[in-house]
């Protein structure tokens, strides 16, 4: 609730949406569905195949009956579809919505749709999407938690017991068996560096730095990945270096606490580990072959996103991609109430909503989905476009880091890319609605 409450309260107070946004009931969560892409123009939702056609449609929340669909989409392929990358996840015609902190965002903008459809008789075309940018600049702005301002950080300041949980002590000791076996640790985050250290403090505990030799704050993700060296440049915070504990040696205490976290010089290349802010891939990878040794380091990239994480990692950096996928918790042995992540439960909780990874009645399962619903159609089903992205770009895809962490650091792991096949990578299980996948049709 207090994403979709930060946007929501934006738009009424400062731009004169209708009160009824702050309204939710449970059942208006049942909307949200990871991999949804929503047209900027005509205000549609759209769930695509792999390869491109669209199997489910909405007008904001409104559903469209198979005989609309067919005659709004037909059977081509949706006209923002790129199939050679799998299309971007953000366009300034579509976003695309990949991961669960976005996620209440796609239900206000279709409520937004609903109303606007009302209001204005029908509306068919749509220029809601600047206001929703100025809702994340009020919110997330770099200087919105220092300043204290907006929604979203103030009540995440007031009340960090409501919104996060505790790190598994399990996952604290894979870390440090990681350290001890000789790895090199990355934290990299789009998160500015006062926030990360809020979360991670609470977390991982006061000490949490001395997990990791490299720390990356305002990582800018996908552009990480994505752009050259140049347009990104890695920066010192307070202008100086921070050189966490990890990254000098077991017996060396933190040499300084940043006083304030304001970036600073720009660095032609990094030459050291530590605590920096924005950069890029290749100069952190010199950097890896340099603490190394290895002219070709191998790097194990775990992530949430499709858009900001897996396929950037993979596409343009050829890492190994571990995705985090909480839609396989409670697939098999769980009950439905049980089976969100703790570390999400508090973005949602206080109207006993369902939780947000679960089945959707509106949009269906997440990875398949039947192609048909018209009179005299043969139904049949097909993969998704997010279950050929997961295939395509990750290495495995797990349900935690706590489902591998008590695993032997030697430990095999099956890969995607083994006899081709689209469930091979999901640990430690398929989805139960994948395990007859050769019935599936793939186009």
């Amino acid at each position: 609730m207090l994403i979709y409450n930060s946007f929501a309260q934006f738009l009424v107070k400062e731009k004169g949406y209708d009160k009824d946004l702050l309204t939710v009931t449970p059942e208006h969560w049942d909307f949200c569905c990871k991999g949804l892409a929503l047209d900027l123009e005509d205000g549609n939702f759209v769930k695509l195949a792999d390869n491109g056609t669209v199997l489910r449609a909405s007008h904001g929340t409104t559903m469209m009956a198979p005989e609309e669909l067919a005659e709004k989409y037909g059977w081509k392929a949706w006209k923002h579809f790129v199939s050679d990358m799998g299309m971007a996840c953000r366009s300034g015609k579509y976003y695309v919505y990949d991961n669960y902190f976005d996620l209440p965002g796609a239900l206000l903008c279709a409520r937004v749709v609903d109303s606007l459809t009302q209001q204005n008789n029908g509306q068919k075309t749509f220029d809601f999407w600047k206001d929703i940018v100025a809702g994340i600049q009020h919110n997330y702005k770099v200087s919105a938690f220092k300043e204290n301002c907006g929604i979203y950080f103030p009540e995440i300041k007031r009340d960090l017991g409501r919104y996060l949980h505790s790190c598994p002590e399990s996952v604290k000791k894979w870390l440090r068996q990681l350290k001890d076996a000789g790895k090199i640790l990355l934290l990299i985050t789009n998160s500015h560096s006062d926030y990360c250290r809020l979360l991670c403090k609470h977390i991982l505990g006061n000490d949490f730095a001395d997990l990791f030799d490299i720390v990356i704050t305002n990582a800018l993700k996908p552009g990480f990945f994505s752009h050259l060296p140049s347009q990104r440049l890695f920066r010192t915070l307070n202008g100086r270096m921070v050189v966490p504990p990890a990254a000098m040696g077991k017996n060396t205490e933190a040499k300084s606490v940043l006083e304030n976290d304001d970036e600073q010089a720009a660095l032609p290349s990094l030459e050291k580990p530590g605590w920096y802010s924005q950069g890029n891939a290749v100069h952190l990878y010199e950097l890896l072959k340099k603490m190394t040794g290895k002219p070709e380091p191998k790097v194990a990239y775990f992530g949430d996103s499709m858009h900001s994480d897996i396929f950037p990692a993979r596409h343009y950096s050829n890492w190994e991609t571990v995705l985090i996928l909480e839609e396989l918790r409670g697939d098999r042995d769980r009950k439905p109430e049980e089976s969100e992540p703790l570390e999400k439960k508090g973005k949602y909780e206080g109207q006993k909503a369902k939780p947000l990874n679960s089945l959707s009645e509106k949009w269906g399962s997440f990875f398949i989905d039947s192609i048909s619903g018209l009179e005299n159609t043969e139904e049949s089903s097909i993969y998704t476009w997010s279950c050929k992205r997961i295939s395509t770009y990750s290495t495995i895809a797990i349900p935690s880091i706590e489902a591998i962490a008590e695993l032997p650091l030697d430990y095999k792991f099956t890969r995607f890319s083994s006899n081709n096949s689209k469930t091979a990578g999901y640990y430690p299980n398929p989805p139960l609605v994948l395990s007859n996948d050769e019935t599936l049709t793939a186009k």
